[in-house]
């Protein structure tokens, strides 16, 4: 199954806590702090697999979580970090913010990753908060929780050629010759309901990859038929094949068909109108067709737009059509200046959230801040030090003043992030 399009929700794995711990040897009666730090969380990175072709995995699979650091233990010893988790995507993904529509990266070519979800600092133990006043301290702090991204996956096909046309216009029947690939095929449209990608093996061992896409209809553009599913993934191609049923089967001209389709192509993406196109006039196995090819063949004579009289049923006129295109291809490769992107995207950091302090009830108060929800996220409430601490470090950074200035009392309910703590303005 084709899946090109996939949510995915990624979170960091999260810091491992501090320890308090103290040396406890033989002949070291009153041993000082030996508690060591948590390690930090591992990040989930999105990476470029070519070995893959769809999206299909993220059906069973949408929540990704790096593993998180382990806590710091006695005699110094630091956590061990969390492991990063590895997600990986077909080459010609997009990757987008679910919630704000926000482009992040583009990931084209094997190698490539995005840091999609960045691991939480582990916790310091209370080796690292003795000082010469205080040279036991029972004090350590907790380890940060890891981000949490929800993405939008989007595939586009990694393909050098796509062939387009109406629907029931012999596209499966050609890649089926030309190519290993096996779609299928029968004779009404919308056969093809998912594009399907095949590699042409030339001589000298040269190749380019061709992708049979879906077919269109009037108002393609706008989603109709199957729309934008099918035009995405002819963004990235550097050469359309435009396949006309020279037959006229459906009751249709050629020429109309052509001209409808390009119009299809530049609602959607004025790209799209430029991409060079060399014109397949199928069908012509049948009688009918020999009653519009000679207008067609003056045609495209005239908009100097290669065209190639071919039976994709027969075989007749093929080999001559993937001549054209593989030339085209190289005059192509040798003129274009590939501009690959970074080989590492980043998911930007959230912004720093200013200090926020509002009356949510009769003695309830909500602090909102990035600055002090960490602090709170931060402390070891399990010990007077790290209450001490954690009231002090409210003090100095003017959140309590903040609070009184609002007109919170002993005993009111303050929520700080998801913390709830009872107001005592003395420790």
């Amino acid at each position: 199954m084709f899946i090109d399009e996939a949510y995915i929700t990624v979170t960091g794995g999260r810091g491992g806590n501090g320890i308090v711990s103290f040396r406890r040897e033989k002949f070291e009666p009153r041993g000082g702090p030996d508690g060591g730090d948590g390690g930090d969380g591992g990040d989930v990175i999105i990476t470029v697999d070519p070995n893959l072709t769809t999206l299909l995995d993220f059906r069973y699979q949408s929540h990704f979580r790096a593993e998180s650091g382990e806590h710091g233990q006695g005699k110094n010893r630091h956590g061990r970090n969390g492991e990063d988790c590895i997600v990986p995507v077909p080459a010609g993904t997009l990757v987008y913010d679910a919630e704000t529509g926000a482009k992040i990266a583009d990931l084209t070519y094997a190698g490539q990753t995005l840091l999609a979800a960045r691991g939480g600092e582990g916790g310091r133990g209370n080796t690292a908060f003795t000082t010469a006043s205080h040279q036991a301290p029972r004090l350590a702090e907790n380890g940060l929780p890891g981000e949490t991204h929800q993405l939008r996956l989007e595939l586009r096909l990694m393909a050098d050629v796509g062939i387009v046309g109406l629907p029931n216009g012999g596209k499966s029947t050609l890649i089926a010759r030309i190519s290993a690939a096996q779609p299928k095929i029968a004779a009404y449209p919308f056969t093809t309901l998912q594009p399907n990608l095949g590699v042409v093996q030339l001589e000298e061992g040269r190749s380019f990859v061709v992708a049979d896409m879906p077919g269109l209809i009037e108002g393609a553009h706008e989603g109709k038929g199957l729309g934008h599913q099918f035009l995405r993934h002819i963004q990235r191609t550097r050469l359309l094949v435009h396949m006309l049923d020279a037959a006229a089967v459906e009751g249709r001209q050629p020429l109309d068909d052509y001209h409808q389709l390009n119009q299809e192509l530049e609602a959607y993406d004025s790209r799209l109108a430029t991409l060079p196109q060399i014109i397949a006039l199928n069908k012509i196995d049948l009688p009918t067709a020999q009653n519009h090819l000679p207008d067609c063949l003056s045609f495209f004579q005239q908009q100097q737009v290669p065209a190639f009289p071919i039976s994709a049923v027969t075989g007749e006129g093929v080999r001559e059509l993937v001549g054209a295109v593989s030339q085209k291809l190289e005059a192509l490769r040798e003129s274009e200046v590939v501009e690959e992107g970074p080989e590492r995207f980043e998911i930007a950091a959230a912004p720093e959230r200013k200090l926020q302090i509002f009356r949510a009830g009769e003695g309830v108060y909500v602090v909102r801040g990035t600055g002090v929800e960490t602090l709170v996220q931060r402390a070891n409430l399990q010990t007077d030090d790290g209450i001490r601490r954690l009231h002090e470090q409210l003090r100095t950074t003017g959140v309590l003043k903040r609070l009184e200035q609002a007109g919170v009392s002993a005993g009111d309910t303050v929520f700080v992030g998801e913390l709830e703590l009872e107001y005592a303005p003395d420790m």
